[in-house]
């Protein structure tokens, strides 16, 4: 496809004639390849309920760590990828950053065909599977340009909302995709016996029963090939002032994504050998890993500055947005509803597996956690719901803050989520207490369905906001951003349940987030909603 240097969505006429067109092709191909992204990024949450199913020799808080380390990698490798547009182009930006996820993909179907594979090695593809996370801010970044400023609520809205259908996609396909050898005549190696009866959304899978777990990994190369065709050939860079003002060769963008994403990775890394114990091959050092979040933040954005020539020329007009305080505003709120879907979609099916699989028993005087339950639900085959409903609700807070103003679309969401965590966290009290814990899945399940709703749409009304609060210059590197700063909630949550599940309090974790819901509530109207505000409703 040729590069487009001329590129003006305001101007009603090209619109019309020319830019509705080209805007759209380049929106319907960005989706998909967004939706691989979160697929390969999110697998984690599934595989690792079925490693437990299978008897892999790790713990459930080991298994925890996968997930979280392929969240902090994501929302870590967000942060050059923010920039990414602007320095290398729309299409060889979205091009190389979904190609690059056949590796984790392929990787980790490799990695499952065996019980004995290390734990370093599902630590390593699960790092590198944050590629899909970094993905978003580079996407969003690349869409919020083609579209005028009236219609980017809307459109934002699709690619983040039909793009987050790859968690949902992902925990329905995995499953179904585990129950026969799909991928045998290729080499896609033998069957696993399970352990514990497991499900997907068609039925229940008996102990006893083959499965194919390393499907989770291959099936995503059917998608993602024919996506690197149609990318390279449907999309379009814009080689403008405005977006991108000196474009480089295809050759040299690879250069410059992949060294910035290096730098992204070598932060994640030491951050995370900061946080791992010991046992996990981490330094053992206990740090908080609020802190380790913070430091792996400043590092990346500090070396990614250190880059020579035109990169640090570029970041440093583009880190102009750390000196607006609604950069940091804005990054709070997008924490509450993008950071709160991404790390629910990354713990809730394990969480659902250990809260209710299991029966909590006295035994001596003391609780235990270790005794099945016949009657527990199936993670695989509820899981995907709440996603479901967060990503398909999430176009419609777009559409609904382009006519109320998504302040007030926000201020409603927030409401709802303090609630809706309250709630859980009642029902999550109650069921940890039980010898039945599935009498209070159904309410359990139903509160959380909210709470992915009330965050979804809270996901389209922040697009709004940042579109109208920020100039066009600046409203991609800021979704960019505040994309990567919410991304951690994939691996802050996972670190949270997984800790107050071994204190055998996951209750705490929810009165947690719904304190922060009601501070973000006191945010939000401060800047947004007093009429007296410099953004009053926007």
């Amino acid at each position: 496809m040729s590069d487009l240097k001329q590129w003006n969505p305001e101007d009603k006429k090209f619109w019309e004639q020319k830019g509705k067109k080209i805007a759209n092709r380049n929106l319907w191909i960005s989706i998909p390849s967004l939706l691989c992204g979160f697929a390969v990024w999110m697998f984690w949450s599934i595989i690792t309920v079925q490693m437990l199913n299978l008897g892999f020799p790790y713990s459930a808080s080991e298994l925890f760590t996968l997930s979280a380390i392929a969240g902090l990698t994501g929302a870590t490798l967000r942060i050059p990828a923010s920039f990414f547009v602007r320095l290398c182009g729309g299409r060889y930006t979205i091009f190389l950053t979904t190609t690059l996820l056949l590796i984790p993909a392929i990787g980790t179907g490799i990695a499952l065909q065996d019980k004995n594979t290390p734990l370093w090695v599902f630590q390593l593809m699960a790092l590198l599977s944050g590629i899909g996370g970094g993905n978003f801010a580079a996407s969003m970044s690349n869409i919020s340009f083609f579209f005028p400023k009236k219609q980017q609520g809307l459109a934002l809205g699709l690619n983040a909302g039909l793009g987050n259908f790859g968690v949902t996609t992902m925990q329905v396909l995995v499953p179904l995709f585990m129950t026969f050898g799909a991928f045998s005549l290729v080499g896609g190696g033998e069957p696993m016996i399970l352990e514990k009866s497991s499900g997907t959304l068609i039925g229940s899978i008996p102990a006893g029963s083959e499965t194919w777990i390393q499907n989770a990994g291959f099936l995503w190369a059917l998608f993602l090939v024919p996506l690197a065709f149609a990318i390279w050939f449907g999309m379009n860079n814009i080689h403008t002032e405005e977006v991108t003002p000196a474009l480089p060769s295809a050759g040299k963008s690879f250069a410059i994504i992949l060294a910035m994403y290096g730098i992204g990775f070598v932060t994640s890394i030491f951050g995370l050998w900061l946080l791992l114990p010991e046992a996990a091959n981490g330094a053992g050092l206990g740090i908080p890993k609020e802190l380790i979040i913070v430091l792996v933040l400043v590092l990346t954005v500090f070396l990614l500055k250190a880059l020579p020539g035109k990169i640090r020329t570029s970041l440093n007009r583009q880190y102009q947005i750390f000196g607006n305080k609604h950069t940091w505003v804005m990054s709070v709120l997008y924490i509450m509803t993008f950071g709160s879907f991404i790390g629910f979609a990354a713990a809730f099916p394990l969480s659902i597996q250990v809260i209710f699989g299991y029966s909590h028993v006295m035994v001596d005087g003391v609780m235990t956690h270790t005794t099945p339950n016949p009657n527990a639900p199936s993670a695989l085959t509820y899981a995907w719901i709440a996603p479901f409903i967060g990503a398909l609700i999430r176009p419609v807070g777009g559409w609904l803050s382009d006519k109320w103003g998504g302040a007030l679309v926000t201020q409603i969401c927030s409401a709802a989520m303090v609630a809706c965590a309250l709630g859980a966290a009642y029902y999550m009290q109650l069921a940890y207490q039980s010898e039945s814990p599935e009498q209070y899945f159904l309410p359990f399940f139903l509160i959380f369905l909210g709470l992915f709703a009330a965050s979804g749409i809270g996901n389209g009304s922040t697009f709004k906001t940042i579109a109208v609060v920020f100039p066009k210059e600046q409203a991609g590197p800021v979704l960019g951003w505040t994309s990567a700063v919410a991304a951690y909630g994939a691996f802050y949550i996972p670190q949270v349940f997984g800790e107050q599940i071994k204190a055998a309090t996951p209750e705490v974790a929810m009165i947690g987030f719904a304190a922060f819901y009601a501070l973000c509530l006191v945010i939000n109207w401060f800047f947004y909603l007093r009429k007296n505000g410099e953004f009053y409703n926007p």
